[in-house]
């Protein structure tokens, strides 16, 4: 019996040590494993070329249209050399100079994140007012509108528009009222009083104000005077040129215009003339040619 515990006691023995040999021998190998794998996550990342970044100052908020741009409002991170866009501040003290006259304001909404152009902020001092959205050369004109000749309140500041008028004609053999196309591509840069482009949902409004050259305000102008105006709203990045347009009733309806009948021709008259003394006498007879 003891025999028997001794020799079961031996074979235990013999195995825990073949267990922690086989245990020791896999850590062993793990580790060896795991060693190899760093090695080369180094040896890669050392392979890599850094890439150049410069400063670039960016919203640190969403921002809306005509809000004022504080120091709070921003921060700087780093941005791929090769990446930057045109236009961005790279320097704090560039975007607000010491001597300035007043404060920058928001031009076009911003998300967070987003970096800041010269094109979105006003110059320190300015207004964020319609001047400010002006070209060389533009002038902003209103145009009274409706919810039938506003597009339903889908208009926005930055749309494109084209202008027709529809008033009475008269003149070169026509009457009646008329359709014409007078403007195409006309930029909008205000609804009311929203000069911002992140409204949402839609308004109704009462007038849009567009940006437009003088000789096409004289135009405008003119056509809002002597009758109504409807606004159509251009597809985005629709670049196509409208040609003239010009309805009224008969096209409208498919009327072709009736030519005029011929006049009859005056009847023929032949005479033949005959002195009596003092008088001359005219005679009908039959023409014979």
């Amino acid at each position: 019996m003891r025999a028997v515990f001794g020799l079961v006691l031996i074979v235990g023995v013999l195995l825990a040590g073949g267990a922690v040999y086989l245990a020791r021998d896999y850590i062993a190998q793990h580790q060896a494993q795991l060693a190899r794998e760093r090695q080369a996550t180094q040896d890669a990342l050392a392979n890599v070329k850094s890439v150049p970044t410069v400063g670039v100052i960016v919203a640190n908020r969403p921002m809306k249209y005509g809000e004022r741009l504080t120091t709070e409002d921003v921060r700087t991170v780093n941005w791929p050399e090769d990446a930057i866009p045109e236009g961005v501040f790279t320097d704090i003290a560039v975007l607000f100079p010491e001597d300035s006259q007043g404060d920058r304001f928001v031009l076009r909404a911003m998300e967070k994140d987003e970096a800041l152009l010269e094109v979105k902020v006003t110059n320190p001092g300015e207004a964020a007012g319609l001047t400010s959205r002006l070209a060389k050369g533009m002038r902003a004109f209103a145009i009274s509108v409706d919810v039938s000749s506003g597009v339903s309140g889908f208009l926005r500041p930055g749309d494109n528009v084209d202008v027709y008028w529809t008033g009475s004609f008269s003149g070169a053999g026509r009457d009646g009222e008329i359709t014409r196309l007078i403007q195409t591509n006309i930029e909008l840069i205000a609804v009311d009083q929203t000069t911002g482009e992140d409204l949402t949902g839609t308004t109704i409004a009462r007038t849009v104000t567009v940006a437009a050259t003088p000789e096409q305000i004289a135009a405008l102008a003119q056509a809002q005077n002597t009758g109504r105006l409807s606004l159509a709203l251009v597809g985005f990045e629709d670049e196509t040129i409208a040609s003239a347009v010009e309805v009224d009733q008969r096209k409208l309806l498919g009327i072709q215009e009736v030519a005029p009948a011929p006049a009859p021709a005056p009847e023929r008259v032949c005479t033949v003339n005959t002195r009596r003394g003092g008088e001359i006498v005219i005679t009908e007879i039959p023409c014979t040619n």
